[in-house]
């Protein structure tokens, strides 16, 4: 799935430049935990949390995660956009909850970390 159809299947907003919405995602990760996505297979996936801090640009970058997606309408500071912009990680904002952006990135064809649909 491209960014462009999570922007699109989401309502999102794009909080980055807009040349890597032809960035392909085929897994999601949801979490608030940064732990969670660490232990789990990230390499290629989009991370859907509800943290707006610098600890998540971090964990993605370290993980191999592809995009991260803000959920329930928060916007990240200002300093979580530069850093994902350094690290060339793409930042969307949706208003749906982890639970509903979840399950339309699932029903969209997304499957979890473990690839198991």
């Amino acid at each position: 799935m491209k960014l462009a159809d999570i922007v699109v299947t989401l309502e999102a907003t794009y909080l980055s430049d807009a040349d890597h919405l032809d960035k392909e995602v085929f897994k999601c990760g949801s979490s608030d935990l940064m732990s969670d996505i660490l232990a789990g297979l990230s390499e290629g996936s989009v991370l859907v949390t509800g943290l707006t801090t610098v600890h998540v640009i971090r964990t993605a970058k370290v993980a191999g995660v592809e995009a991260v997606v803000f959920v329930r309408g928060k916007t990240p500071p200002q300093e979580v956009i530069d850093l994902a912009r350094e690290e060339g990680i793409p930042l969307l904002a949706t208003p749906y909850s982890m639970f509903v952006s979840s399950g339309r990135l699932y029903a969209s064809g997304l499957t979890g970390l473990t690839g198991v649909r």
